[in-house]
């Protein structure tokens, strides 16, 4: 465990370039001050260009802003085609949690859509240029639900909950981490994917619940019992900074992992489960057009 570890403590990031998914709020703002701070140039991918370069503008250090609709694969494949050079960090924070049922421009359900879909999206098209490390934010969530990827019909149709809908797309992040992990020690490749969880974060997520009830309900305990956005954001900033193995997962080390500095977690059997992974791969690319584009090593 990193016993008080904070984001004072992370290396010197001068020359090294971030980008970070969602950087305009929240957990991502956290995470982008943060490596601003230490020196890296940090593009912020965001889907409202004014919001995100108000945000930017607030951050002492070097910063860009790019726009990036991860519910629009058309706008991913734009962000990635406009990318150009090395690219050390790719933080996969964006997403969206517990909506009413919606479905993204090519007709997917919208957290899964959003926070898995656009994410595999986005990282394949990138990895070329990646250098060194892949970190998606994950859940707590992934351990509730029905805890397992719908392979019959990942869109929920005549079953949606916005709970189900979000468990299994933090489900999905985590078998998405596992399996790059595998892909990428196959290839050779020296870039690690690790994930990570915020725990028990006050951040604008809660306020979108499809619930009226519970909106208020999580309004009150995001003032009464929540950690902030920035320690929310130490678990993200610890998976890509320090030394850690592939496929890691980061959380908070207290009590249920809701808040503490951060530390190596586990993780449901749903999640660790490898034909799970490679099986959820296999539809993610049939479902975006986007394949797996690094070769194995020696060929």
């Amino acid at each position: 465990m990193a016993d008080n570890w904070n984001a004072t403590r992370l290396p010197d990031l001068t020359g090294r370039t971030a980008v970070i998914t969602g950087a305009n709020s929240g957990l991502g703002l956290a995470t982008a001050e943060a490596l601003a701070r230490a020196g890296a140039h940090v593009v912020f991918a965001v889907r409202d260009l004014a919001r995100g370069g108000a945000a930017a503008a607030k951050v002492s250090g070097s910063t860009e802003v790019r726009r990036l609709d991860l519910a629009d694969l058309d706008s991913v494949r734009e962000f990635a085609d406009g990318w150009d050079r090395p690219l050390d960090l790719l933080i996969n924070n964006a997403g969206v949690m517990m909506l009413p049922e919606q479905r993204t421009k090519q007709g997917f359900e919208m957290q899964f859509g959003t926070n898995h879909l656009g994410h595999f999206a986005l990282t394949n098209l990138l990895l070329p240029h990646v250098r060194d490390r892949v970190v998606t934010v994950s859940s707590a969530y992934h351990r509730y639900g029905d805890k397992v990827i719908h392979f019959d019909d990942v869109n929920l149709r005549g079953r949606y909950t916005p709970t189900r809908a979000y468990s299994q797309s933090k489900l999905a992040n985590l078998l998405f981490t596992l399996e790059l992990q595998r892909r990428l020690s196959e290839a050779g490749s020296p870039v690690r994917a690790l994930a990570a969880h915020p725990g028990y974060a006050s951040t604008n997520l809660q306020s979108h619940h499809a619930s009226a009830l519970a909106r208020a309900a999580l309004s009150v305990g995001n003032r009464v019992f929540a950690q902030s956005d920035r320690a929310g954001a130490l678990p993200t900033l610890y998976a890509a900074t320090q030394d850690l193995p592939g496929a890691s997962y980061v959380g908070p080390s207290g009590l249920g992992e809701m808040r503490g500095a951060p530390a190596l977690v586990g993780r449901s059997p749903a999640a660790s489960d490898p034909e799970a992974a490679r099986r959820l791969w296999t539809l993610s690319e049939e479902l975006t057009g986007v394949e797996w584009g690094l070769k194995p090593a020696g060929s």
